[in-house]
């Protein structure tokens, strides 16, 4: 389960260019030093936005938030299964993540 899931999150990754995977263990994704996805060991795919953001993808995606080894990661949204049957709807969400990351101030 957990090889399947991480194939379809290299696949989604693959469909946005400004960005690569990153990390063997915990996979993720980084820009201007946030991480803003991460697949996590229960095969798990949180992606990150601002606060108002969150809020209001958790309620459209009927959601929740993300916990990644027992830990709330602040800002992450869990992405349903449902969801990972369109990828290209996904990319879209996940480019507007990176977008995010890109607009913070550098770390």
């Amino acid at each position: 389960m957990w090889e399947k899931k991480l194939k379809i999150y290299d696949q989604l990754i693959d469909k946005c260019p400004r960005f690569e995977r990153k990390g063997k263990t915990m996979p993720y994704t980084s820009a201007n030093g946030y991480m803003f996805s991460l697949f996590n060991k229960n095969a798990e795919i949180g992606i990150r936005f601002s606060k108002e953001v969150q809020e209001a993808y958790i309620q459209k995606f009927d959601s929740s938030i993300y916990k990644s080894y027992g830990a709330v990661m602040k800002g992450y949204v869990l992405i349903p299964d449902s969801m990972l049957k369109n990828l290209d709807t996904l990319a879209k969400y996940l480019n507007e993540s990176y977008d995010y990351v890109m607009s913070l101030d550098p770390k």
